[in-house]
């Protein structure tokens, strides 16, 4: 197979698109508090400004993947940007908050059909040479903590000297320009014949939604109705002819392990960044940019870790071992978060202690990834990639719905009382040190011991 000629300025574009898609999930952090005061968002509802957003994405990327599949990789990326750019629109444009929440999931539903179109074009473009492809990949791994520590930096950048709708108006020129640059950068990609299981696709993204609306609310009609439609998606796997998630690939050795490991990992992690930046804003009183600068230390470490240190790691210990570690790391730093006080300071209070939440993020992120990857049939990685994607993005969004309700039942409803909205966000920090820790144990107990990781490259996929 021939070399594109202009494969690595299409690798630009597609970088650009994981670290867009990546940063869409940060940006909106040190917003938060403003978007709750204009949009008369609840403290508990507050969390749906980021849950409409992974709930959607995390839902859908399969049914991405198979629509990139049979209707071309590139036709997708593109519907993929414009239906984010849309969802820009409608957030930015929100003058309520389910119009908010409205916005976010569509731009979840934008994000979904891009990351595995992406990743589709950048195997077709680099294909022709093992080196040049393990070199792309890692410059397009390399956008995903970067789109995440950037996010963290410009959400407050954008917040205190624009206002919170432009974290999602810049979405708009970024976008705009990735269409226009499609027709001439990346290749056309034939589809092919098949069936979309759509069924499948909209009953997972509707049960998990109804799941995490359950735990926020309390509400046993939405908890019925949501499990019934997650049996739905498993009924339907097992009958159609071309399922989105065949039941088949979970005989994949360690697929199951590794993916409760990071539905475990995302539980713990998303809670402690949520929480974190209210605890900044809320009680010790930072407004956006001073909020998203003292966030920057931890992003900075976990980009750092992830392409310098862990990599290096998995090559020599093998996953299970870095898994295991950086659950109990992490569980560490959280724990050290819970005993931040009503009266406490970023130096003593939050620096330290998310720091070493930051080391064991980054040190079983990449490992759990690998490890869900490792043993699947090369015809089935891009089908395992999807899978452990979407366990990451699941887990963020129950671990948060369920540490909300937690924190508003020990007071962090109480806006203006610094005690009671320390308590609160203490019992969130404690609830996702044990989730954490659990991830340990059980990771400890049930993934095998496969001898070395094969790869030394983190994989290209959402941090």
């Amino acid at each position: 197979m021939s070399a594109n000629p202009r494969r690595w300025w299409a690798l630009v574009v597609l970088a650009a698109a994981q670290f867009m898609v990546i940063m869409d999930t940060s940006i909106i952090g040190v917003a938060l508090p403003d978007m709750q005061q204009d949009l008369g968002f609840s403290q508990g509802g507050l969390q749906w400004v980021f849950n409409a957003y992974v709930v959607a994405f995390g839902g859908l990327l399969l049914l991405g993947g198979r629509l990139s599949d049979l209707f071309g990789a590139r036709k997708i990326f593109s519907t993929g940007w414009a239906i984010l750019i849309a969802g820009s629109v409608v957030a930015a444009a929100a003058n309520s908050a389910w119009l908010e929440i409205l916005g976010r999931g569509i731009q979840g539903v934008g994000g979904a059909l891009i990351a595995p179109a992406a990743m589709t074009l950048l195997m077709m473009l680099f294909s022709h040479d093992p080196r040049e492809l393990g070199r792309a990949m890692s410059l397009y791994g390399a956008a995903a903590p970067a789109g995440g520590t950037a996010g963290v930096f410009l959400g407050g950048v954008i917040t205190e000297y624009l206002s919170w709708p432009w974290v999602f108006i810049v979405y708009i020129p970024i976008g705009m320009a990735a269409l226009l640059a499609v027709p001439s950068l990346l290749p056309a990609t034939p589809g092919r014949r098949g069936s979309v299981d759509v069924v499948g696709g909209l009953s997972a993204t509707a049960g998990i939604a109804l799941v995490v609306y359950a735990i926020v609310d309390l509400n046993w009609i939405a908890a019925a109705g949501g499990a019934a439609l997650l049996a739905l998606f498993l009924i339907v796997q097992r009958t159609v002819k071309a399922p989105l998630m065949p039941l088949s690939i979970w005989r994949t050795p360690g697929l199951a392990a590794s993916n409760l490991a990071m539905t475990l990992l995302g539980a713990a992690w998303i809670p402690m960044w949520y929480f974190l930046n209210l605890y900044l804003q809320q009680v010790l009183g930072y407004g956006a940019f001073p909020s998203g600068a003292a966030l920057l230390p931890m992003t900075v470490a976990i980009m750092i870790f992830m392409i310098g240190i862990t990599a290096r790691l998995l090559g020599r210990f093998g996953a299970k071992p870095l898994i295991v570690l950086g659950l109990l790391v992490l569980a560490a730093g959280v724990v050290g978060l819970s005993f931040a006080r009503p009266d406490g300071s970023f130096v003593a209070d939050v620096l330290p202690a998310s720091l070493i939440a930051a080391v064991g993020m980054s040190l079983a992120y990449i490992p759990a990834m690998m490890s869900a990857m490792s043993g699947a049939r090369p015809e089935d990685a891009g089908l395992a990639s999807g899978i452990v994607n979407t366990t990451y993005n699941v887990g963020s969004a129950l671990g948060l719905a369920v540490m909300t309700a937690v924190a508003t039942s020990r007071g962090a409803a109480d806006l203006g009382n610094l005690t009671r909205l320390t308590d609160g966000f203490q019992a969130a920090f404690v609830g996702a040190a044990v989730v954490a820790a659990a991830g340990a144990v059980l990771s400890l107990v049930f993934m095998r011991t496969p001898g070395r990781a094969v790869q030394d490259q983190p994989d290209p996929a959402r941090v």
